[in-house]
């Protein structure tokens, strides 16, 4: 078992190559120990899919839930695990910078910070107070216990503002701000994405998305990390209510097939 500085430092190396870091995020104990059972070589946390195990959507958990969710994570794996701080649930660099030292004695290896402001009717951060909250989110990922491997978010792209040239701007001000992973979601064309790679000079992460390009042509392309965002929870969700429908509604089971594979699955991973 690696201790905490030696986690965080390996998370950082895996964002060297020779080929993307395959992130994929789970939403639970049991998911993550299944994924790390996979041979992935890192885990994500979802906010997403945390949240629909509360029963609620994105953006429902509150700070000591989430951070509750991270110890259990990061306690479930031997991985290192990255967890989804949405915007850190604070406003003001202070609170921000507070929301991560408290991360940090989740035994997390990394974090994310966000500059979606949580309002719909002005969801993005101005630049330059969006910058001072990475700059205060880098100051204590890197100074508590054994470090963070801090991701900044440019979210422009998920909320209605598909704007490549100011997404760039950001991404750059937050790795001058001491960020050490950028992630722009919602980027799907593959001659942005290419773009986002050749402006910075950080490791980039691309949310796997339909009309994404593939894993292949995104490695070609220079990208550092590949997440699937609450993918795979509502996949498992999705799984859940059409087998639920066709129990209820046409009396049958053929969902059983699929029972068995994550039967399977979970024997496999939670045996060992």
């Amino acid at each position: 078992m690696m201790d905490q500085a030696a986690k965080t430092e390996h998370f950082l190396a895996l964002h060297r190559g020779p080929g993307p870091l395959l992130l994929p995020n789970a939403w639970d104990r049991g998911s993550a120990a299944l994924l790390t059972s996979l041979g992935f070589s890192a885990i994500a946390t979802t906010s997403s899919g945390f949240a629909a195990t509360l029963g609620r959507l994105d953006g429902g958990a509150t700070r000591d839930e989430v951070l509750a969710h991270a110890a259990a994570m990061a306690a479930s794996t031997s991985l290192p695990v990255s967890a989804d701080l949405e915007n850190c649930f604070a406003d003001d660099p202070a609170g921000v910078a507070e929301t991560i030292r408290l991360a940090a004695g989740t035994g997390l290896a990394g974090c994310s910070v966000e500059d979606f402001t949580g309002h719909e009717d002005d969801p993005i951060y101005e630049i330059g107070p969006a910058a001072e909250r990475v700059a205060a989110a880098a100051a204590a990922a890197h100074g508590t216990g054994g470090g963070l491997v801090l991701t900044a978010r440019a979210e422009n792209y998920l909320h209605g503002r598909p704007d490549l040239a100011d997404t760039i701007r950001r991404l750059q001000a937050y790795a001058a701000a001491g960020a050490d992973v950028l992630y722009a979601p919602g980027l799907t064309r593959l001659e942005d994405i290419r773009e986002v790679v050749a402006s910075v000079e950080r490791p980039v992460n691309v949310l796997a998305l339909a009309g994404a390009p593939d894993v292949p042509t995104l490695a070609e392309a220079g990208v550092a990390r590949i997440s699937v965002g609450g993918a795979f929870a509502f996949a498992a969700f999705g799984a859940l209510a059409d087998a639920a429908r066709e129990f209820r509604e046409k009396g049958s089971y053929g969902f059983l097939a699929g029972a068995r594979t994550g039967r399977d699955a979970v024997r496999a991973a939670f045996s060992s």
